[in-house]
């Protein structure tokens, strides 16, 4: 499921999580996102969304810490980076707080973060942090000395 309003040279996010519901949150969260344009897809599995990474380009994937059937994002990681993916992955949960998330790295993560702690700002910052994309013409005056 793509959001309905398709942009050019857009941001592509694929969120990976079993609740729909979440997926909703976010969508509302990304209209109130003006720049960078950004396109979202939804997947429910990582299954899904293994089938969505090799037949599309995606510039940063949103994953549910927890899917099931896998346990966590120990497992489900690797198996997105076994395919090939090299963009960056964010690690999204409701409690970041355990001891196991201080392993992220080892197991390709880019970041992690709570789903209360997303907002447009926070989403604006992820994209400038860990995406590449052209700069507004109207940011590059603020550089110019």
């Amino acid at each position: 499921m793509i959001t309905k309003t398709v942009r050019q040279n857009a941001v592509k996010i694929l969120f990976v999580d079993d609740e729909f519901i979440e997926f909703r949150a976010l969508k509302k969260k990304i209209a109130d996102l003006s720049e960078p344009a950004v396109e979202v897809e939804y997947s429910p599995s990582i299954g899904d969304a293994l089938e969505k990474v090799r037949a599309a380009r995606f510039d940063l994937i949103l994953l549910d810490n927890r899917l099931l059937p896998n346990a966590d994002f120990r497992e489900t990681v690797p198996e997105l980076r076994g395919i090939g993916f090299t963009g960056p992955i964010g690690v999204v949960s409701t409690d970041i707080s355990g001891g196991y998330f201080q392993e992220f790295p080892d197991y390709g993560v880019d970041f992690r973060i709570g789903k209360d702690e997303i907002d447009v700002q926070t989403l604006q910052h992820i994209i400038r942090e860990y995406v590449h994309y052209d700069v507004p013409d109207f940011w590059k005056d603020d550089y110019s000395i």
